[in-house]
């Protein structure tokens, strides 16, 4: 049975590139009628942030990717559920030390005693003489003695892993091929800190192993770990995963994608009012190619076309336009209730809009979800998109074509028969707007030629200022029956004034 994981470490918000991993990971594993599982890495105590859990939680949960195994969310609340925990690393420390003894036991990992000056001095001499920096095997062979004097005096120290000399290793990579790397230009990498707490290459390999992992689906940062992870499952006796690593989410001058040049964090976009469905779509999409040329995609049609096989060997450029124009398209088929939701809080905490009363807010933000539809790509936008709609202040577009458009000798009449049938109007909502307002006009006056363009622009410049934009009808509406009278009043006076 495939079973993969997922297993960060809680050390701030969570990026976006990793919510790619665990998409990717979740997408094959639903593939597969397999099983995804959270494991949470947290053994650099250094790095921990509170909060990040429930941060990473939240972002999974709210899109979709949700763990089957493992970590989880119940009532709120993190738990743990599975029967191969725990999945909290900190939580395993005697399982660490059970297999660290056991490589010890059988001369596959020694103890080190070097200071951090001692090794800090070593990395400045080998890279003034152009050598790559590794540790160079100065406690490799003090024997059983001697390791328990320093022992028993007190002196610190670390696990290292006793790497073989002069000797390749090999395994295959599903997005890279076959990858071979002699231990000449490896390190005898720390497998248990100072502190007691095992590193993430020795961790990672015991809790992959236990917990049955038969893929690794990671980020390219580990590629050049992965020979040493291989050959502790060598030393085990192990058969190691199947590994899968992604190339990185690039920014656009082409290097590893960083919060310099914008937000990178998934809880970034998900409070500017980007949908998560839309997210996931567009990280899909980020490294991996369907079959056709299909850009849309639900999480159902995700799990059908998913292929670890068409996984991208190169970096994906994170495109915001793209992602600006990708949840332009899930707004546009949204449901009202759900663009409400979305624009509400980013309205309400814009002082600039008049929201009306209470009992009339939830009809008119329906209006406004309407309005806005065709018009934003994601929620944060929608005050500064609306405020230019309901601008009061607002300036009629002086140029030589709108100005030709309000001196028409039809304009008079369309402005008191505007004004007529909106003092008239026993009703205000945009059906009856367009039918009992602008198409009666348009049929009141056929003689006069008052219809298309005549009919439709003057009206819009006087209201909104502008010769172009939303339906008018539904402007009209979102503007109330009040504020149509009163503009057509300003650009009445306005004209007395000669502006």
């Amino acid at each position: 049975m495939i079973r993969v994981r997922f297993a960060p470490s809680p050390t701030g918000n969570v990026h976006v590139g990793s919510l790619r991993t665990a998409l990717y990971n979740y997408l094959f594993a639903k593939q597969n009628k397999g099983t995804f599982v959270l494991r949470l890495e947290d053994t650099d105590r250094t790095r921990y942030q509170e909060g990040s859990v429930e941060n990473l939680l939240h972002a999974l949960y709210t899109t979709g990717v949700v763990p089957d195994e493992g970590l989880q969310l119940e009532n709120g609340q993190p738990v743990e559920n599975g029967e191969y925990g725990p999945y909290i690393q900190s939580e395993r420390l005697s399982i660490y030390k059970k297999y660290i003894q056991q490589l010890i036991d059988e001369g596959k990992a020694y103890y080190c005693f070097c200071s951090k000056e001692r090794l800090s001095r070593l990395r400045d001499e080998q890279r003034a003489a152009g050598e790559t920096p590794r540790y160079d095997g100065h406690c490799r062979n003090l024997t059983p003695e001697e390791v328990q004097e320093k022992i028993n005096n007190g002196e610190p120290y670390v696990i290292r892993l006793k790497l073989p000399e002069n000797t390749d290793i090999s395994f295959d990579d599903v997005v890279r091929g076959k990858i071979t790397i002699n231990t000449k230009e490896m390190d005898d990498q720390v497998l248990i800190k100072e502190d007691g707490f095992p590193t993430y290459h020795f961790a990672v390999v015991i809790d992959d192993h236990l917990m049955k992992i038969t893929h690794v689906i990671r980020g390219e940062e580990w590629l050049p770990s992965t020979p040493k992870h291989v050959y502790l499952y060598q030393c085990f006796g192990w058969k190691p995963p199947v590994f899968v690593h992604l190339s990185n989410i690039l920014n656009d001058d082409h290097k590893k994608l960083s919060k310099r040049q914008g937000d990178v964090a998934v809880e970034d976009f998900l409070k500017k009012g980007y949908l998560p469905e839309a997210l996931i779509n567009f990280l899909a999409l980020l490294g991996w190619s369907p079959e056709n040329e299909q850009e849309i995609f639900s999480m159902d049609e995700l799990k059908q076309s998913f292929d670890i096989h068409r996984i991208s060997n190169s970096g994906a450029v994170f495109d915001r336009e793209k992602l600006n124009w990708m949840n332009g398209q899930y707004i546009k088929k949204a449901s009202n209730e759900v663009i409400v939701k979305g624009i509400k809080p980013f309205i309400e905490k814009d002082s600039l809009i008049h929201v009306p009363s209470d009992d009339q807010k939830e009809s008119w933000l329906q209006k406004v979800a309407e309005l806005l539809r065709d018009r934003i790509d994601f929620f944060a936008q929608a005050p500064e998109e609306l405020e230019q709609l309901l601008d009061d202040h607002y300036q009629i577009d002086d140029s030589e074509e709108a100005q030709d458009i309000l001196h028409a000798e039809t304009v008079p009449i369309l402005y008191h028969a505007l004004e007529s049938k909106i003092k008239e109007a026993d009703q205000w909502n945009a059906d009856y707007i367009q039918k009992d307002i602008i198409k009666a006009i348009q049929k009141e006056h056929k003689k006069e030629k008052i219809k298309g363009k005549m009919l439709y622009m003057p009206i819009r410049l006087i209201l909104t200022g502008s010769m172009h934009g939303p339906d008018l009808a539904l402007i009209m509406d979102v503007l109330g029956q009040e504020t149509c009278l009163e503009r057509l009043h300003h650009f009445s006076e306005s004209l007395k004034e000669g502006k």
